[in-house]
């Protein structure tokens, strides 16, 4: 699939537009504002898989009980390095801070904390919590699952048996260092942007049932109408794990440590009479405190070895050796200064949920 034209929209514009597409559907000022920033922080950072290409399917989510406006953390087990905390289905914008924030705060007091997030709604791009913790001088990591949300193949197999499972590990520094990353080929989101006309999937991301590869966004969705929803049950193919064996297993370790550990929930087995099925998220997460572990010059450490790094020569003329998070980092500042690039079908269905609601766009 070619990718299409594009319509651009300045960062600030559209963090309003969101905001107030979310209140009119149901959420507080402040949450619909919560929602907005990071839904537009993802594509900044051009993770537009994770960003308001999502407002159609968050919207319809709230509206079909699937997440639900308002909500905050119930700690249900908590001792001085640790905690267990569900998210009561609340949007994942909204539940993700409070978790993260409840994390650093024990870090930054006894040295490190590990918490065990469940019943999240989608949590959004995984980097927006690496960063969170990086600014508050916290090393973090976190696996992530979808309970009920299998896409995914293992390696060596054709059924779907994982969620895309992104793992993370987050760096201080400035910019900070960040690994943010799905553990299948692609996201499930990138699958959505193509299929609206956007960047083109890569060589064999999708396998279907008699196991011929695919780059068709129709193997995940179905039969694709234009402005239409994209529900993954309506296909019968699967997205393939990255790396073979590798992405395969950490797949699988996202889904025993975010969804058993955390007691959330695995992606599967979805039982047979589940017509409906209500997707959350489970997130496993590390904060470190370096100076708890006599790491005094850890941050100016980390960026010296990482320039050392960036000093090997080019495999190519012209090209560059780039570190964990600087793709990012500079996608942000252009985009800042440009606006945001994005799909005509992706900004027609923004528009359209806007009108259904009586927002004039």
């Amino acid at each position: 699939m070619a990718e299409l034209p594009t319509h651009t929209i300045a960062a600030e514009a559209l963090t309003r537009l969101v905001a107030d597409i979310f209140v009119r559907a149901g959420t507080s000022a402040e949450e619909g504002a919560h929602i907005a920033h990071h839904l537009v922080s993802s594509n900044l950072t051009g993770h537009d898989s994770h960003g308001v290409i999502r407002v159609p399917r968050y919207v319809l989510n709230l509206q079909q009980g699937d997440v639900f406006a308002g909500q905050t953390i119930t700690v249900a087990v908590e001792g001085p390095t640790h905690a267990v905390i569900d998210g009561n289905g609340g949007f994942g914008q909204t539940i993700g801070p409070l978790a993260v924030d409840y994390g650093i705060a024990k870090a930054q007091a006894a040295g490190l904390c590990v918490v065990a997030l469940r019943n999240s709604g989608h949590i959004g791009r995984i980097g927006d919590w690496g960063e969170r913790a990086a600014a508050a001088g916290l090393v973090s990591i976190h696996f992530v699952n979808v309970r009920m949300g299998q896409i995914v193949a293992p390696f060596g197999g054709v059924d779907r048996r994982f969620s895309t499972n992104p793992f993370c590990v987050g760096i201080p520094g400035d910019p900070p260092l960040l690994l943010d990353f799905a553990t299948s080929i692609v996201a499930e989101g990138k699958v959505l942007v193509a299929s609206n006309g956007g960047k083109p999937l890569p060589e064999g991301a999708l396998i279907d049932p008699d196991g011929d590869l695919s780059t068709d966004p129709q193997t995940l969705y179905g039969t694709l109408t234009q402005n239409g929803p994209r529900d993954p049950g309506n296909g019968q193919g699967a997205i393939r794990a990255f790396g073979d064996h590798k992405g395969s297993g950490i797949a699988f370790m996202c889904e025993i440590l975010a969804g058993v550990l955390t007691g959330g929930g695995t992606s599967g087995p979805i039982p047979p009479a589940t017509t409906r099925r209500r997707v959350t998220n489970g997130m496993l997460s590390i904060y470190l405190s370096p100076d708890h572990f006599g790491a005094q010059h850890f941050v100016a450490e980390a960026r010296a070895y990482a320039d050392y790094v960036k000093s090997s020569r080019p495999a190519h003329a012209g090209g560059e050796v780039l570190v964990p998070g600087e793709p990012e980092a500079r996608t942000r500042a252009d985009r800042l200064a440009h606006g945001i690039p994005l799909q005509l079908d992706t900004w027609a269905s923004i528009v359209s949920t806007a009108r259904e609601l009586g927002i004039s766009v």
